[in-house]
């Protein structure tokens, strides 16, 4: 069970009440403390491990949360913990793996107020904004958007325009971006870190736009996931370095491992298409088709170039399943 941890940010990064022309304390109370279990033998626990905790932010005022999905992939339970410290179990509802988005419905009453959802494509750089934590303005920082560009995360995973928000988050996952207005503009994913001009090291959020729900919402009510076709999934992780895209390494049983794909293999080209990076080199495989579409790369390994031929899966079919109420 789920309890707020004894911790505080520096005065100096909390928000101020002042500072924002929306009740302050009453936005913070929409974001929950998130604990969640998966299985020893879920597929995700050899990455994310079986115990999982971070934030969620009440978004309708019937229970359901919505979290960055990484905390609840394959959770047999959830516990959430208002600011308050109320306590009360959740289910979980959704995981999508295109946005990063999961959704949680909670099986008791939290006695919160719900976060409006509001509009991330409006908010622009330099726009003030809170990372908020639960437990209020002293697990919350003010911050300013200081980017909105592309990101490509190893894990076969590409936003076309992730939020970047600094200062950053200590405790980033499924934090909540609140807007000038008071509402809901993103999901925290993950802390980064930049070179800034001064040389020294600038720690930012990436955050999931808000905007990407919309359009997701009803189906993760009635089916779990996304009604599209899957995209194809090699279960490999890969990065850039020094502009290659190398692959660091392989999901157990996944198909790039059955196809015999090592760690340090660099990809040159996906059906004879060369590719510039990581984004391009995800992107080109699910243009290849749906889930199941056999994927052509050319690899470089210890001096010889030569061709994979990889069958791509549905990667939720490797994945316990939500069981839908």
């Amino acid at each position: 069970m789920a309890s707020l941890e004894d911790w505080t940010l520096p005065p100096a990064l909390q928000p101020k009440p002042s500072d924002y022309a929306y009740d302050l304390d009453q936005a913070l109370a929409a974001v929950v403390g998130l604990s969640a279990q998966a299985p020893a033998d879920a597929f995700t626990a050899e990455v994310l491990g079986t115990e999982r905790a971070g934030n969620g932010v009440l978004i309708r005022g019937d229970g359901l949360v919505l979290t960055i999905g990484y905390l609840i992939a394959e959770a047999e339970s959830v516990w959430l913990t208002t600011g308050a410290g109320r306590v009360v179990p959740g289910h979980m509802l959704a995981y999508d793996h295109v946005t990063g988005f999961g959704l949680v419905q909670a099986l008791g009453r939290l006695d919160i107020p719900a976060l409006p959802i509001g509009d991330s494509g409006s908010a622009p750089v330099g726009e003030r904004v809170v990372v908020a934590g639960a437990g209020g303005r002293q697990r919350s920082v003010a911050a300013r958007i200081v980017a909105r560009q592309e990101f490509a995360g190893y894990w076969e995973y590409v936003l076309d325009e992730a939020i970047f928000t600094a200062p950053a988050h200590p405790h980033w996952g499924g934090t909540a971006l609140i807007g000038p207005g008071g509402d809901l503009l993103g999901i925290g994913s993950l802390q980064l870190e930049q070179a800034a001009p001064s040389g020294d090291t600038l720690h930012l959020n990436m955050v999931v736009p808000i905007d990407l729900l919309a359009p997701i919402l009803d189906d993760f009510l009635t089916l779990g996931r996304a009604r599209c076709p899957a995209r194809p999934w090699l279960g490999l992780y890969a990065t850039e370095a020094e502009n290659k895209v190398v692959v660091m390494g392989l999901a157990t049983g996944g198909p790039a491992e059955k196809a015999g794909l090592e760690s340090g293999d660099v990809v040159l080209a996906v059906a004879g298409r060369a590719i510039g990076n990581l984004a391009s080199f995800f992107r080109r495989v699910w243009a290849l088709g749906e889930a199941g579409v056999e994927a052509p790369l050319t690899i470089h390994r210890r001096g010889k170039t030569f061709e994979v031929r990889v069958a791509s899966a549905d990667r939720a079919r490797f994945l316990k399943a939500p069981r839908l109420h």
